[in-house]
């Protein structure tokens, strides 16, 4: 007897058992249902979202070919606009050393004619001249000669020709 309750124990302890393993692999079932259902909506919006970055893509880079194009247009006007400053630099540069020749040659004026004045103080006067020489002696060819600035106009005007050509 002791022998037929241990085997009918046995047997219901191997029903528990199998119960117990048939829930746990419905369960497992389930899951795995459920995973593959996930996959195949990510797969799904992978797909979705790898049409619109291609998009994407070959739109960014239809804009970057016309940003290219329109950059490679724009150089010669920069390049312009670059000489156009150099030049510009060149001649307030000049501009600047003819001002100060030009300054530098105003301040020596005053003294070189207040020496020449001095000069002609310290001489001795000529004896009495007829009326038609008693008129104020002018420079020789100080009538034909502009005046002396004008000159150093010219020349910086000329040494600018040059120099530019």
């Amino acid at each position: 007897m002791i022998w037929q309750i241990s085997v009918a124990l046995i047997a219901v302890a191997f029903v528990v058992l199998v119960i117990f393993l048939i829930r746990t692999l419905q369960s497992a079932q389930r899951s795995l249902n459920q995973t593959t259902e996930t996959l195949q909506e990510i797969k799904q919006t992978v797909n979705e979202l790898s049409t619109e970055v291609k998009g994407v893509v070959r739109q960014a880079n239809d804009l970057t070919g016309d940003l290219q194009h329109k950059m490679d247009q724009l150089d010669p006007v920069l390049e312009s606009v670059k000489n156009v400053g150099e030049v510009l630099t060149e001649v307030t540069l000049a501009t600047k050393q003819v001002s100060t020749a030009l300054f530098d040659r105003m301040k020596r004026a005053p003294r070189v004619a207040k020496r020449s004045k001095q000069a002609r103080e310290v001489a001795p006067a000529p004896a009495a001249a007829p009326a038609a020489e008693a008129a104020p002696a002018l420079p020789a060819g100080s009538a034909d000669k502009p005046p002396g600035w004008v000159k150093w106009i010219d020349v910086a005007a000329s040494v600018w020709q040059k120099y530019r050509s």
